[in-house]
């Protein structure tokens, strides 16, 4: 099985990742199109000229390593606004598709937190409904996965026809080996976890620019919230 797990940024994407990580069946993949997404658009991301000669940055490549076979399982961490018009999609075809998402408001406040600018296309949320469109599959809210871990991995995995695996639960502190360079300036608050974090609070209070770019999210978190699964 190939999974595709699309997401923004701040989304709860790098805990997940490290939760199939953490079963004995699976591979892992960190953002194949990072490097071919910061190749052709130039945008000033924090560390892009380290990710650029780090990681495949072209595009044609990095699809091939996207429909990789003879593995058992493998789960495939992806950020939406990563796929431009020009990349290649005919990997993702045979995959099993998951799309998480997070409200809007708690997004863009980890967000800028990471990086000043801040765009709606730096949150991946539109281009999420298109891919949604595109291919449809699983939705799942990261808010419930803190909510209630287990049930919530349970779901996803019935949803899967896949076996829940207590594994997923729990992982080791610090990194993996398949992160991606970028984990040193984005990923310190996994690499000191050993699991999800709990419940969150109240939802950010924002303004100016954020809370613009929030109302902009708004209408496609919603349309895909409708959709999310449910413990059973």
């Amino acid at each position: 099985m190939k999974i595709a797990c699309w997401s923004g940024p701040r989304n709860l994407s790098t805990a997940m990742m490290y939760s199939f990580a953490n079963r004995t069946d699976f591979t892992v993949m960190d953002e194949p199109f990072y490097g071919s997404f910061l190749r052709e658009t130039g945008l000033p991301h924090p560390m892009a000229s380290d990710v650029i000669k780090a990681h495949e940055s072209d595009w044609e490549k990095a699809a091939a390593s996207c429909a990789v076979e003879g593995r058992p399982h493998v789960y495939q961490k992806h950020m939406c606004h990563h796929i431009l018009e020009q990349t290649p999609m005919g990997w993702a075809e045979d995959c099993r598709h998951v799309f998480l998402i997070r409200h809007p408001a708690r997004v863009l406040a980890s967000y800028q937190a990471k990086r000043e600018e801040v765009t709606l296309n730096d949150i991946g949320v539109e281009q999420q409904i298109d891919l949604y469109e595109e291919f449809g599959g699983i939705v799942i809210d990261s808010a419930d996965i803190r909510d209630n871990p287990e049930a919530m991995l349970r779901a996803l995995c019935a949803a899967l026809d896949l076996d829940f695996d207590p594994a997923m639960l729990s992982w080791p502190s610090g990194g993996i080996a398949e992160d991606g360079i970028w984990a040193q300036h984005w990923y310190n608050a996994v690499h000191k976890s050993t699991g999800f974090a709990g419940p969150e609070g109240p939802l950010p209070d924002l303004s100016g620019h954020l809370a613009e770019l929030c109302e902009d999210a708004l209408p496609a978190y919603a349309i895909l919230r409708t959709q999310r699964l449910k413990p059973s």
